[in-house]
């Protein structure tokens, strides 16, 4: 995965946008406010921290060495993920969504409505 496409796979989110609130180099996504991936996007190596529900945050570190435990990060809530190509990229991918729907799923009702966000219609289907 290059910057570029990590930075566009970020932003192709509903309400994404990219801000730099510790220093120039560390590109911070946030939703809503929110923060829900930050890389050093011209790091070398390239890597990525991404939110991630505790439970698959253990097993991805099992299966994959180049997931570890968010750096400068909650441990159990974050992941940093090395992109160095031994994680596939459809998974990654996978992981900036999931990291996006957590953040998406803590924001008020009227904020995911906003964002258009399928789990808040999902919600009001199943309260229907």
């Amino acid at each position: 995965m290059t910057p570029e496409t990590l930075k566009a796979a970020c932003l192709a989110l509903n309400g994404a946008e990219e801000t730099f609130p510790f220093n120039a180099e560390t590109s911070v996504f946030k939703v809503g406010g929110k923060m829900f991936a930050l890389s050093a996007l011209e790091g070398s190596p390239l890597s990525v921290s991404l939110k991630c529900d505790p439970e698959l945050a253990v097993r991805l570190r099992a299966e994959y060495p180049a997931v570890t435990g968010g750096w400068h990060l909650n441990k159990r809530h974050w992941n940093s993920v090395l992109l160095d190509g031994s994680v596939p990229e459809r998974l990654v991918l996978d992981m900036i969504e999931d990291s996006y729907d957590l953040v998406v799923s803590s924001l008020p009702r009227a904020e995911q409505l906003r964002l258009d966000w399928p789990g808040v219609r999902a919600r009001t289907d199943r309260a229907q």
